[in-house]
């Protein structure tokens, strides 16, 4: 019962992705099982239940979607893996600080590969490299089981962060796994680092 099915979704809107993550904890109970979505999402802004507006800096177009995960703003757009994380933490025995310390240890984990060295820090969840964000990482936990996860930069538009105070970072830099490593392309397609970061995640949660 503790392994994790992953489900490899595509580029997939990002409102039914969340209802239908919404609607997947809402039905669950003791004896499902949990799963690992990955997919990517069309450009797109999430603010998170204490979001404040004036981190949105400007309108450049793209929508925001207002969500039940903890934090700020953030964005989400073609080229950036997300792993969207279904778990019940009680079967599990997680508490939710443990759980996203074990996340970002499988990011960092999967970023050595690359030869990226890679960091927490401390009060700003999330993984950073060279003092830029490269994966940020939200939550939402009901009746002891957990939604949302973690997205990680790999190839992607970086401007869209701009019109924002990135998870409410006033002049927070942004950075990709494509601009730090030198692996050929084909090891670092978008596929490749999302089986990648699934058999982390998997090997830090099952």
């Amino acid at each position: 019962m503790n392994d994790i099915l992953v489900r490899h979704l595509g580029r997939v809107d990002y409102a039914p992705t969340f209802a239908a993550m919404q609607a997947f904890t809402l039905a669950r109970d003791a004896a499902t099982a949990d799963e690992l979505w990955l997919c990517e999402h069309p450009p797109v802004f999430t603010q998170g239940l204490s979001g404040k507006p004036e981190h949105l800096l400007a309108d450049v177009g793209i929508p925001v979607v207002h969500i039940d995960r903890g934090g700020q703003i953030t964005y989400h757009g073609p080229g950036q893996v997300l792993a969207y994380l279904l778990l019940d933490l009680r079967r599990r025995n997680l508490k939710v600080r443990e759980l996203v310390t074990r996340i970002e240890q499988a990011v960092i984990d999967l970023l050595a590969g690359y030869g990226i060295r890679a960091e927490r820090k401390a009060g700003a969840p999330g993984v950073y490299a060279d003092g830029c964000k490269i994966a940020a990482l939200g939550l939402r936990v009901k009746n002891g089981c957990c939604y949302h996860g973690v997205a990680l930069n790999v190839a992607m538009d970086l401007a869209p962060y701009r019109a924002i105070n990135p998870c409410g970072y006033a002049g927070l830099s942004v950075t990709q796994l494509a601009d730090l490593c030198i692996t050929p392309d084909a090891e670092r397609d978008i596929g490749n680092v999302g089986a990648a970061l699934a058999a982390q995640l998997k090997a830090k949660l099952e």
